[in-house]
C-alpha cells in the first residue's frame, strides 16, 4: 500500500525530471565530499565528475515537503471546532488516521474503539506529539456541529483528536492517497475499507493496519518510534 501512496504522489509530480536529481562528484574525491549538480571536469584534478548515489533522494519543495507527502493536497477540511485547514496545517505532529462516517453502526463503532485502543497505549508523554484525526467519508451528514457531537459521545474531545469534513472530491482524492475505497450503497450507509494509517510529522506514510479488532502491536510500536 505505501507503493501506491508513492506512485499517487509521483505522478502528481512533474517539477523534476531524474536527470535533475542526479548528484556528481570527483571520482578521486579532490574536494572531499563536496558535490555538483551538474556534469562537468573536477577543477583540482580535471576528470571527469561521476555521478554517484545518495543516501535520500527525496525531492523536497520549499516548504520543506516531500513528493510522498499527504501535506501535498491542498483541499480545505473543516474541523469539528468549525476551523478551516489543510493537510498541512497538522505538520509536525505524529497522525494515526482513519476514514469512517457517523451514521455507520457496523464497522465504523469497531474502527473507533481500535483508535481508542491505540491511544491508550501510548504514554502520555507521547500524547503531545501526536494527533489521532478522523476524516468523514460522508461530508454531506457529518457536518462539523455533527462531528462535534460525535466526538464527545465517544469521549474523543481532548486536545489529541480531530475530526475533519471534506469536499467530495477532496474525501475522494485522500481516500485514493490511502488506498481507501469506500462506496455509498444507501443514503445513510457505505461499504468502506477498514484502515488505520500513521504518517510521521512530514506526512509520509509509515505503516498500515487493516481489519477490526486486530492485533495493534505494531501500530503502536510504529507510533511510539515516531514519537520517542
Amino acid at each position: 500500500m505505501l507503493f501506491m501512496v508513492v506512485m499517487s504522489f509521483s505522478a502528481c509530480n512533474s517539477k523534476r525530471s531524474d536527470s535533475d536529481l542526479a548528484v556528481y562528484q570527483c571520482p578521486m574525491e579532490c574536494e572531499g565530499d563536496k558535490t555538483y549538480n551538474k556534469k562537468g571536469s573536477c577543477p583540482v584534478c580535471k576528470m571527469d565528475l561521476q555521478p554517484i548515489e545518495i543516501e535520500d533522494s527525496t525531492i523536497l519543495d520549499e516548504d520543506g515537503i516531500s513528493d510522498e507527502s499527504i501535506f501535498n493536497l491542498t483541499s480545505n477540511w473543516n474541523t469539528e471546532e468549525g476551523e478551516v485547514i489543510q493537510l498541512e496545517d497538522l505538520k509536525g505532529k505524529t497522525l494515526a488516521m482513519v476514514m469512517i462516517y457517523t451514521t455507520c453502526k457496523a464497522a465504523c463503532p469497531r474502527l473507533v474503539a481500535d483508535m481508542r485502543n491505540i491511544e491508550s497505549k501510548i504514554p502520555k508523554e507521547n500524547i503531545e506529539d501526536l494527533r489521532f484525526v478522523l476524516v468523514s467519508i460522508d461530508p454531506k451528514i457529518d457536518t462539523p456541529t455533527r462531528l462535534k457531537e460525535f466526538a464527545i459521545e465517544n469521549e474523543m474531545d481532548g486536545e489529541q483528536w480531530t475530526f475533519l469534513q471534506g469536499t467530495e472530491s477532496g474525501v475522494r482524492e485522500f481516500a485514493n492517497v490511502l488506498a481507501v475505497k469506500y462506496k455509498q450503497i444507501s443514503p445513510m450507509d457505505f461499504s468502506h475499507s477498514n484502515i488505520i494509517s500513521v504518517f510521521n510529522p512530514e506526512g509520509e506514510l509509515i505503516h498500515q493496519q487493516e481489519g477490526l479488532g486486530v492485533d495493534n502491536k505494531e501500530t503502536v510500536q510504529a507510533i511510539l518510534d515516531l514519537t520517542n
